[in-house]
């Protein structure tokens, strides 16, 4: 082989300045081969393979190797002939080679086997499909670094685009994103594209067949909408709402939000999903907002009433009235120790009612922890009346006692030196369940005027309360301009010594 500058040299003197090949062959010292190669125009210094290389070692081997590598297809993934295996089988059988020999035909085999992925270009009507996913991301949540998880779903004909962060990706956060994006978007799409989730697919059958959930088939009943599932890890089905997650995390979530709830972080979602119908993107001929425009009238209408997005479970009350749902317990009112219970489990909140009857016992936040306690201490009121002697070490009312506003330890304090023998802790007692009927700045400002008014006992409170519920009316003044002798009248002096006459003597009796 000749280097690029010897093979530029040769072809420029015997094609530019005319000289003979004899003339190069003495000048250069190159055999008349070389001096033919590189007139011809073969690249220098390139290596020319002149045809397949024997390997008369491994050469015996290769069909048994390659027909391995085709059984892999049809094998499952973790019980897969590996290079360190191939080897190991082959040596059995008399290969007498090196393991690195091995691993470099197995190489090439694969990369032969390889093939660039080439997608086809999808076009879709308005209002006849959108796709769906959950991504996760890091955010700061009240001073803590937490993986939420972020239902997308975006409209394939306009690309709008929806999301919303949940703590769990669990039945009832996926059916709610569903009928917040339904509301978002102003319908139902025509149909909707999956990847395989837990939450809608029960069972994955032959082809494209599969066996949904029974709750998802009845959501989708009410809203519907037909539903498509992507071949097992062929995300690219539906690709957009793909890079939607990725698209997602880069424009919104990155610096790492600091939310106090997730409220706010799915308010701050939504306000950043309505700046994006601004942007158009490329490949299409309008902003997204304005093509939402064009495909919201082709959505389904939403039907008169929402989906109830929540588990419903039984449940059975501890004896510190309490009920255990996924390690936690919540509390329950203590008047409905001997009640049967239903709890419904929404992703933000959890819900408990009497199985006889309608009416909600209690709400409260749902907590994703494992072996809490979520108490509400008024559900503990009415036992504390009857054992006012537990108040300070009631574990419901501890948690409250180390929040309340320092004006009720004030009141406290009061009512338990007027009265020890414990009536004092019955009155306050009976004072903190105003609570359940009014808001707690109010139940707060009635105490200090209650005690700013030397009236700091349950009806004194009270009283203050209807107070500021409903303040007296001020006076109307009156237009005495027309009627000018009663002008004075009210600030006349008054002559005290007309009261003299009964003082003393018989005027007294």
């Amino acid at each position: 082989m000749i280097s690029v500058e010897k093979w530029e040299s040769i072809r420029r003197s015997y094609y530019v300045e005319g000289k003979s090949i004899r003339e190069l062959m003495r000048e250069t010292g190159h055999s008349y081969r070389t001096i033919q190669r590189a007139l011809k125009g073969n690249e220098a210094g390139k290596y020319q393979k002149k045809g397949e290389r024997k390997a008369p070692v491994l050469g015996p081997y290769k069909g048994e190797i390659e027909a391995m590598l085709a059984a892999n297809e049809t094998m499952p993934r973790k019980q897969r002939y590996t290079s360190s295996r191939i080897y190991a089988l082959v040596r059995e059988k008399g290969f007498t080679g090196a393991e690195s020999t091995v691993r470099h035909y197995v190489s090439e085999m694969r990369k032969e086997k390889r093939r660039p992925a080439v997608y086809l270009p999808l076009s879709f009507e308005p209002g006849q499909d959108g796709q769906v996913d959950f991504g996760e991301a890091e955010i700061m949540l009240a001073g803590k670094r937490v993986t939420v998880q972020l239902f997308v779903m975006r409209l394939s004909y306009s690309r709008r685009l929806f999301v919303m962060a949940f703590p769990s990706q669990q039945q009832e956060a996926f059916f709610l994103g569903h009928v917040e994006a339904f509301h978002y978007f102003g319908g139902v799409p025509q149909r909707l594209s999956y990847d395989n989730l837990t939450v809608a697919v029960q069972k994955i059958l032959e082809g494209r067949a599969r066996r949904e959930q029974e709750r998802f088939l009845r959501f989708r009943g009410h809203y519907l909408f037909a539903s498509h599932f992507c071949t097992p890890g062929a995300a690219h089905e539906k690709g957009s709402v793909e890079h939607g997650v990725g698209y997602v995390r880069r424009q919104y979530l990155v610096p790492l939000p600091v939310v106090n709830s997730f409220a706010e972080l799915n308010a701050d979602l939504r306000k950043r999903c309505l700046a994006d119908d601004a942007r158009q993107v490329k490949g299409q001929p309008a902003t997204i907002g304005a093509m939402w425009q064009t495909e919201q009238p082709h959505l389904r209408p939403l039907p008169a009433a929402d989906y109830d997005c929540c588990r419903i479970l039984e449940a059975t009350l501890t004896p510190y009235s309490q009920v255990i749902v996924e390690t936690n317990r919540y509390s329950v009112p203590v008047e409905q120790a001997c009640a049967r219970l239903v709890v419904k489990l929404y992703p933000f909140q959890v819900e408990i009612y009497r199985l006889d009857q309608p009416t909600v016992l209690a709400i409260h936040e749902r907590c994703y922890d494992r072996e809490q306690d979520i108490f509400d201490p008024l559900h503990y009121l009415p036992l504390l009346q009857q054992r006012p002697g537990a108040f300070d070490y009631a574990k419901p009312l501890r948690q409250w006692r180390s929040q309340w506003p320092p004006v009720y330890e004030t009141l406290l304090a009061y009512l338990r030196q007027q009265w020890p023998d414990g009536r004092g802790v019955r009155e306050f007692v009976t004072i903190l369940q105003l609570h359940q009927h009014h808001p707690a700045d109010l139940v707060e400002q009635a105490i200090t005027e209650a005690l700013a008014h030397h009236c700091a006992h349950a009806d004194g409170v009270h009283l203050c309360l209807n107070q500021l519920l409903s303040p007296a009316p001020a006076p109307m003044t009156l237009d005495l301009q027309s009627r000018p002798q009663l002008l004075g009248v009210g600030e006349q002096p008054i002559d005290l010594a007309q009261y003299d006459s009964l003082v003393g003597g018989a005027a007294c009796l």
